[in-house]
């Protein structure tokens, strides 16, 4: 099959799950001899191992101009030329990852309604390009943010369209209620022109439902792993805790410190070690100094991977004994977990949100979620090798069953096919 696949770009600078999430549905159905097509949005894709297929449209810098400062009036064409340059999105890169809506509020409403002239611009040239394109067989948005787009492509061409829900909640109720009313009116009112939805977990699936009344059609497909490229059987000298996603309050890595720091008075676990990596933007710096004051009596004990990039994964997971990502929200899957299992590593995580269901007996669920109680979890797991071994042999049972690419592509490839 031909499907083309439109992603929002994220800057690339830490891990966003979203992101990784399509990379690993784009990547499972490469594999399974599909014709895959990546359209990336607002920012470019520069990740080597993740490139576009297509040239970008709705760059954010143009779109965002065009959005607070010309409303319904046309934008001069030499003002779009200078914000849609490299050097623009160059800077909009570097200042991504923000998880607030704040001053974006008429493009995220833009995108959901489909409805204002500068909308309508933009996805003219995003239609134009895929008519002037060997027809598609199926086009996936990623997210029911961009929901504005199907309007528009179920008025000119009959593609079946799939779109991603997940985690939507983060970004639209960081809108004042006002603009979150509509945002969510306006989701509900273009699921129409969805075929089917696709979420990661039974647990996100219920907040769907919650969310946006109406919506029918959604099935969970789990995010799938190249177990190949991340089998490994061999673990690191020292006992090793985890820590890989971006680096913010938001991800609990100033609980985990806290935790470590308690591990390491308590000294039950000779030689242990703390690895902190996926990356942080701008914004997280000055969190990020925060935690590294907590840790550095014992920082000849840590090591912090201060860049991010995709290629960085595997060697990651291999380096750790034990993944822990303490998140102080309620996620629909933590994309971590199916990577740390592929590789063989348990989990230690707050028994909330999606980690019941995700994790399993594949790992420890603690709480509440403060760095006593997972202090204690990760004493548990590490203590006692008759444990860990017991641990690893439901992560491996998991990551091949559930977690896998091969099931990953089965199960979009059927859905399609329906469609």
């Amino acid at each position: 099959m031909k499907i083309l696949f439109i992603i929002p770009g994220s800057g690339d600078s830490f891990y966003c799950g979203n992101c990784f999430r399509d990379n690993l549905q784009a990547s499972a159905l490469r594999k399974a001899g599909h014709d895959v097509a990546i359209m990336p949005l607002y920012l470019p894709l520069r990740n080597k191992s993740f490139q576009a297929d297509a040239p970008l449209f709705f760059p954010a810098t143009t779109y965002y101009t065009a959005q607070k400062f010309f409303g319904k009036r046309k934008m001069p064409k030499w003002l779009e030329r200078i914000t849609g340059s490299d050097r623009a999105l160059d800077i909009a890169s570097s200042m991504s990852g923000t998880t607030s809506a704040e001053g974006m509020e008429a493009m995220t409403l833009s995108m959901i309604t489909g409805d204002d002239p500068a909308f309508a611009d933009h996805v003219d040239q995003l239609i134009n390009w895929i008519k002037n394109r060997e027809a598609f067989d199926i086009i996936h948005l990623s997210s029911t943010l961009l929901i504005g787009i199907a309007k528009v492509l179920r008025q000119h061409m009959t593609i079946p369209v799939v779109c991603s829900v997940q985690d939507e909640e983060v970004w639209i109720d960081s809108l004042n209620v006002t603009h979150a009313g509509i945002a969510w009116q306006g989701i509900s009112e273009n699921i129409r022109y969805i075929d089917r939805f696709i979420t990661t977990s039974e647990f996100y699936k219920k907040i769907v439902r919650e969310r946006i009344p109406g919506i029918s059609n959604i099935e969970v497909i789990y995010p799938g792993v190249d177990r190949e490229k991340y089998a490994t059987t061999t673990l690191p000298k020292a006992p090793t805790i985890g820590f890989f996603y971006r680096m913010n309050r938001e991800n609990g890595l100033h609980i985990l410190a806290e935790a470590f720091v308690k591990l390491k008075k308590r000294n039950a676990i000779p030689n242990l070690r703390l690895k902190i990596g996926g990356g942080y933007t701008g914004k997280d710096k000055r969190f990020l100094r925060k935690v590294k004051k907590i840790l550095a009596p014992y920082k000849g004990d840590i090591e912090i991977d201060d860049s991010y990039s995709l290629e960085d994964h595997v060697r990651f997971y291999h380096s750790i004994t034990v993944i822990t990502v303490p998140l102080t929200f309620d996620e629909g899957v933590g994309l971590y977990l199916c990577e740390a299992f592929a590789a063989g590593r348990p989990a230690v995580e707050p028994a909330s949100g999606s980690f019941p269901e995700i994790v399993g007996e594949a790992g420890i669920l603690y709480q509440p979620n403060n760095s006593d109680t997972l202090a204690d979890a990760l004493e548990k797991v590490l203590t006692s090798k008759e444990n860990y071994n017991s641990l690893v042999e439901e992560v491996n049972k998991l990551s091949l069953t559930r977690y896998n690419q091969n099931i990953l592509a089965e199960k979009l490839e059927s859905i399609y096919k329906q469609l």
